[in-house]
């Protein structure tokens, strides 16, 4: 078994948002993503998982920001013909961490270091190393003091681990002391 469980939201149509972020721009807090009827998705992700693996279900919980916000640019890309996975976010969100000098400019060590970390383990394709996050990774605590805003690389990762389709790293640099590494493939 592996120290992370999988854990589904409400997949009925309609399921309502989370907006669980705080002091951001009113605009975000009215954005919609009208969500389809995912049952059947969820019956097939539960599916996949080894015997013995936890799932979590909660039938009731909404769909996180995390979630809904990429949908709704990557399911219209899609529609569109894009043939590509967009891993994007910050790389680093410890936000219990902020400091009056990360809001001046300043990147902490533990944040310069997670990110140089992950980005040298993308470029090398060490998938297995970047799981081992919480071990291997300087400055784990601060960067990433819960995996939510860590694992979704995952995702990426998986559709893009192949050795024809490289990953590439799109945006670099960070704001508010928090590296901001997005990356891509084509599939």
């Amino acid at each position: 078994m592996t120290a992370w469980s999988l854990s589904l939201s409400g997949p009925a149509a309609h399921t309502p948002l989370v907006h669980a972020f705080g002091s951001f721009h009113p605009h975000y807090y009215t954005m919609r993503y009208d969500t389809p009827d995912a049952t059947a998705l969820a019956r097939r992700v539960a599916g996949t998982m080894p015997d013995g693996e936890p799932i979590h279900q909660h039938a009731g919980l909404g769909l996180d920001h995390g979630a809904w916000v990429p949908l709704n640019d990557h399911v219209p890309a899609g529609r569109g013909g894009c043939a590509g996975v967009n891993g994007s976010g910050f790389m680093t969100h410890g936000l219990p961490f902020i400091t009056r000098a990360m809001l001046e400019g300043q990147v902490p060590g533990w944040s310069a270091d997670f990110d140089a970390w992950a980005a040298d383990a993308l470029a090398r394709g060490a998938g297995d190393e970047l799981a081992a996050f919480r071990t291997r990774a300087p400055g784990t605590p601060y960067a990433h003091p819960t995996v939510d805003h860590y694992i979704p690389l995952f995702i990426t990762l998986g559709v893009a681990a192949h050795p024809d389709r490289p990953v590439r790293t799109t945006v670099e640099g960070c704001t508010i002391g928090f590296s901001k590494r997005s990356f891509q493939t084509a599939v």
